[in-house]
Formats: C-alpha cells, structure tokens, sequence
C-alpha cells in the first residue's frame, strides 16, 4: 500500500493511524533517508497507542521504551549499531517477542536479524511533488500482521 503525505502533519496523521491498528507482538520497520520524517511518523505512532509522553529518536541510546499506552512501544534506532551482534547484545530479540509493539528505525542495517512477520514503512521525498511531499510505502511481510490492508482515512 502506497500513502502520500504533503506535509509534516500527513506523515504524523498516517503514523497515528497504522498505531491505531498496532497489535501486541507487532514488528515495524521504518527506513528512509535522513530527514525524511522517521521520527515524525513514530510520534504520531506512539499518539495512536494512546502515549501522550514526548517521543524522541533514541539515537544515542538505541531503545527508548513508552508505556503508557494500550501497548508498550520499544522504540529502536539502530543508526550507529555497528554490527548485528551489537544489535543483539541489547536484548533486541527478547524485546521483539514482547507483548508491546516493536518500532525500529534504519531496520535495513540489520535486516538478517529481523523476524519474517513484519511491517516494513518505507518513507521517500519525491522533490517534484514538493519539499514536504512524502510517499509512504507500507508492506507486510511474512503473516498477515494488525489487518493492516487499508488505513482509515486514506
């Protein structure tokens, strides 16, 4: 499924959404390049858990976890790992088998450590549709996770 977003409030409105239909036990990977609204859509993820606290990119420290909730968010940058047994050094695999939502950022970079049953986001800029235009690609992988075939309001 392909989304558009043509500003900073689309891109967190999507987030919010696919949060809204989130489930326990779900993996979502989120790659793109820098600054194009990673971060954006995870704050608007964690508000459709129902997390009113401030998200941030938890690039220093790998993982922030956000509990308050209908589910937990174990929120992963893996930007600066530098290798999968880094990565797994960090307790990543228990994490994911959690009853909260797993969200991890710059997912490609530790692509053979991910589970098969996964959301993959994928944020692109499309500089001809305008510097705030973002497409949104949204594909499972794997099982059919949080009946995610058609986010409401697109």
């Amino acid at each position: 499924m392909v989304l558009e977003s043509k500003s900073p409030e689309d891109t967190f409105q999507i987030g919010m959404r696919l949060g809204k239909l989130a489930e326990a036990g779900d993996v979502y990977t989120l790659t793109g390049d820098l600054g194009v609204g990673k971060t954006v859509f995870t704050k608007g993820f964690a508000k459709g858990l129902g997390i009113e606290e401030s998200v941030n990119s938890p690039t220093f420290t790998i993982l922030q976890i956000y509990e308050g909730g209908r589910l937990p968010l174990y929120h992963f940058d893996v930007y600066r790992i530098g290798s999968v047994e880094e990565m797994e050094e960090t307790g990543f695999e228990e994490y994911i088998m959690e009853d909260g939502v797993s969200l991890i950022e710059w997912a490609d970079l530790i692509e053979e450590i991910l589970p098969r049953k996964r959301t993959r986001v994928l944020i692109e800029k499309d500089l001809e549709k305008g510097f705030d235009y973002r497409r949104i690609t949204v594909e499972l992988t794997g099982e059919q996770t949080a009946g995610i075939r058609h986010v409401p309001g697109q």
